[in-house]
């Protein structure tokens, strides 16, 4: 079983008013076999003075216990409780304890990873300590606010990098020597060892470097000139708005393989999923996501490394402003200049939905009582929605108040730890507005307003009334548009002005004739679902491709897929609006995420089974009219987005499967390897293919990109035989044949096919329990995996929503399962109402 000890809130307020932690110094020996690897650690901490004899325990999750002396006397190993090593009798002063441990490499990214490049055979190790999995690499005090120094030595093979958190020196013998770094937390500490590929640079000073496996060495120097580019812009940008510099010695950006996050900002050495080495074609709007991640992890730097959370209920202080500051300092100082497009787009949409299901939660939270609870937080609400409240707080204070604020945070809190009431001090010492009764409304809160729109017209003048059902005040920029004379498709802009909701008097009348389009948000500057007048819902539906700027045109489209959603607009009638405008739509996000929510929602869910067809139909039309308005060569992202979708909708095969004979789209593009392996995934769950077409690919792509393309394939041909053994694979309980994290998602993202219903029928009821039984025995990091993509979302129906809701009921799921399948049944009692409406 998965160690699921937890630490809670006042375990660590207790600890913290006993003990400050100086300085860890620590060794890890990486040479001493595949499975496990020697770990010795030794803590220098103090008891205050003012405590009397005092009991307290460190943390350390180890294979095998091997010793544990303190202050020189030792200690029995078989003491430990769980993850807890008791120490007591601890009197007030310095006091020195020493760990020595064997420690288990992980294969589902928590703790120690380690990953054998199929490629080529040559293996790596990174650590992802996040939350309290520092316990699986060394023993530690493992909380937030007991900061310390640390210092590591790692012994690695001759061939091998170590990469940590600071400078690093090979002092010969395999051994690696780290420079001590400032005081930081545990869960930042940080180690990526094996034969990387590195680019390395110096700016303003400090020693930077980019690091990949070796069989992603091309792919990585083709994009290291834009990477380093990114990277120096975002960290001359941040000079110039934060007046600390940056706080650590160098900068290293590490593309590490099975990575389960998008990113980590351990200092000095932010790890990265190697998804962002590119390997094949990839849109413009891929690369200003992994530019916005570059951005985001480096705001980290200050906000979550040099001042850091006292505790887990405050991490939207790290998440909400890395993601506010990514996306703002990527337009600034880059060649992405509409980011927030694509923020309103891809970003907003999942606080939106988070905050809709029963599991939400205020940004910023009062009630985290343990570790386990806080792991729960880190969703759409803690990023996207705290993102955009922050973007809001910008609007109403100013963002030069703001960034006043930001540096007295900064200065009154570094190499510390801070609170959000800590941070709202340091706002309201740099302006006159409350920003505490701000704070009170918009980060105590759950649930997302709406603002309805009602337009009165008399001659000569007209009138906009918002209606808010909800709790907030907001500042909105009001758009407002007229068609364009001779060209009834066309909307021109006749104003934009500001309002506030509510409002202390009447709205006032402004000149001129009603206009064809109001849109409230227009700018997208708060967070709220917004409602049409009808004239303008009529003008949305008709002449939506007619709005001139890409921001109001995302507005305008997350405001249909809410009314879908709740039930206020047919899902037909948003598929007729895509078909009827996304042919004339440039911007690459919003032709991603209206074709995204139409396939995976609209066809999938939202429809009834017997109408998925016809609209997979107008889905594959649509992307044919994309293809060939591409054909001049002149949008390659939009082809692609095309092609990509044109792949998932098709209902024969006979198209693709000449696509991938001759190797290439005709007019382009030419198959690389992941529309190789997407389409091949079609073929599969159509039955057009068999283990020997996906053996003889995986031949062709024996990466590990490419095992997890045919494990995909795999579980997604149409017969019983195959069936049962993917689901073995995901489930069963023989240790040895564990699948990685990756390896699971792979073959559960391949399970589950619409077309395959009936095949899959008896796996549904299955889900529940062996799900519940693997969360279990593999830990959060699986749990998480099991609830996201191994959950059967095509099978929307009464009996299945019963099932789940035993399950919850009865089965006792751990807390990261039991918050997805919440988070799953929500979506499909949701999507049985509007299947119902």
């Amino acid at each position: 079983m998965a160690c699921m000890s937890v630490l809670t809130r006042d375990e660590a307020q207790n600890r913290a008013q006993l003990l400050d932690v100086h300085r860890y110094t620590i060794d890890l020996d990486l040479t001493t076999g595949d499975e496990t690897f020697d770990s010795r650690t030794l803590i220098r901490f103090t008891v205050r003075a003012d405590q009397d004899v005092t009991d307290t325990f460190v943390e350390v999750k180890p294979a095998e216990l091997r010793s544990v002396t303190l202050d020189g006397h030792p200690l029995d190993p078989q003491t430990l409780d769980g993850n807890r090593l008791p120490l007591k009798g601890l009197t007030a002063g310095a006091h020195e304890l020493r760990v020595d441990a064997r420690m288990r490499y992980s294969r589902t990214g928590e703790g120690m990873h380690r990953f054998t490049d199929p490629t080529d055979g040559r293996t790596y190790v990174y650590t992802q300590l996040f939350l309290d999995d520092v316990q699986r690499v060394f023993a530690a005090f493992d909380q937030p606010d007991l900061k310390a120094v640390f210092e590591l030595a790692v012994t690695a093979p001759e061939d091998w990098t170590v990469l940590a958190n600071s400078v690093t020196e090979h002092t010969g013998d395999g051994v690696w020597k780290a420079a001590p770094t400032p005081p930081i937390s545990t869960y930042l500490v940080a180690v990526a060892a094996g034969p990387w590929h590195s680019v390395r640079t110096e700016h303003r000073g400090l020693p930077f470097g980019i690091h990949c496996r070796h069989s992603l060495a091309p792919h990585l120097d083709a994009d290291a000139e834009e990477l380093l580019d990114i990277t120096r812009a975002c960290f001359d940008r941040y000079h110039e708005k934060f007046e600390e510099p940056y706080p650590f010695d160098s900068y290293d950006q590490a593309f590490v393989p099975e990575f389960n996050a998008g990113a980590m900002e351990n200092p000095g050495l932010v790890t990265f999923r190697d998804e962002f080495v590119y390997r094949s074609a990839v849109t413009d709007t891929e690369r200003q996501t992994r530019a916005m991640v570059v951005a985001h992890e480096m705001a980290h730097m200050w906000f979550g490394d040099l001042v850091t959370l006292t505790w887990w209920d405050d991490i939207w202080l790290n998440e909400s402003f890395a993601e506010y500051m990514g996306y703002q300092t990527l337009t600034e100082a880059t060649r992405f200049t509409d980011t927030w497009t694509d923020f309103g787009v891809a970003r907003k949409a999942w606080g939106y939905d988070a905050d809709q299901r029963p599991s939400t939660h205020p940004v910023a939270p009062e009630d985290v009582e343990d570790t386990a609870s806080a792991l729960l937080n880190f969703d759409g609400i803690s990023y996207a929605k705290g993102a955009s409240a922050l973007r809001q707080l910008v609007a109403w204070l100013g963002e030069k108040d703001f960034l006043a604020g930001i540096n007295i945070h900064f200065q009154r809190h570094k190499f510390a730890n801070a609170t959000l009431a800590d941070f709202i001090d340091s706002l309201a010492a740099a302006t006159d507005r409350d920003v505490h009764a701000w704070a009170d409304a918009w980060l105590r809160t759950t649930g997302v307003d709406t603002l309805t729109a009602s337009v009165e017209a008399r001659p000569g003048q007209w009138t906009l009334a918002l209606d808010r059902d909800g709790d907030r005040p907001h500042r909105v920029t009001v758009g407002v548009y007229d068609r364009a004379l001779g060209d009834g498709r066309t909307l021109v802009l006749r104003e934009r002005y500001e309002t506030d909701v509510p409002r202390d008097t009447a709205p006032e009348p402004r000149p001129g004739t009603r206009p064809a389009l109001v849109v409230p948000n227009d700018l997208d500057l708060t967070y709220a679902k917004i409602r049409f007048d009808d004239a303008s819902l009529e003008t949305v539906l008709r002449g939506l491709s007619g709005i001139p700027d890409a921001l109001t045109r995302a507005v305008v489209w997350n405001a249909l897929r809410d009314m879908v959603r709740d039930g206020a607009l047919a899902p037909a009638d948003y598929l007729a609006t895509a078909a009827a405008h996304l042919p004339e739509e440039t911007d690459l996000a919003l032709v991603q995420g209206v074709l995204a929510f139409a396939t995976a929602h609209i066809a999938d869910r939202y429809l009834a089974p017997g109408r998925r067809p016809a609209a997979l139909a107008t889905l594959t039309e649509l992307c044919r009219d994309l293809i060939r308005r591409t054909e001049d060569g002149d949008h390659p992202g939009l082809r692609l987005i095309a092609v990509r979708h044109r792949i998932d909708t098709v209902a024969h095969p006979d198209t693709i499967a000449a696509w991938l004979a001759d190797g290439t789209v005709p007019g382009g593009p030419e198959l690389d390897p992941e529309l190789r392996w997407r389409i091949l995934a079609r073929l599969a769950a159509l039955g057009a293919v068999d283990e020997t077409d996906i053996a003889a690919e995986l031949e062709r792509d024996p990466s590990a990109t490419g095992r997890e393309g045919a494990a995909r394939c795999r579980a997604a041909l149409p017969d019983e035989a195959a069936k049962a053994r993917a689901w073995n694979a995901m489930f069963g309980s023989d240790t040895q044949a564990d699948l990685s994290n990756y390896l699971f998602t792979a073959t559960a993202q391949g399970f589950w096919q619409p077309e395959q219903a009936d095949l899959v029928r008896p796996y549904v009821a299955r889900y529940y329990q062996d799900a519940v039984a693997v969360a279990a025995r593999r830990g959060p990091a699986i749990a998480e995996a099991a609830g996201r993509w191994a959950f059967p979302a095509h099978a929307v129906d009464a009996e299945h929503l019963e099932l789940g809701e035993k399950c919850l009921s009865e089965a006792d799921p751990i807390p990261a399962l039991r918050r997805k399948l919440v988070d799953q049944l929500d979506d499909l009692a949701r999507a049985l109402r509007v299947q119902q409406a």
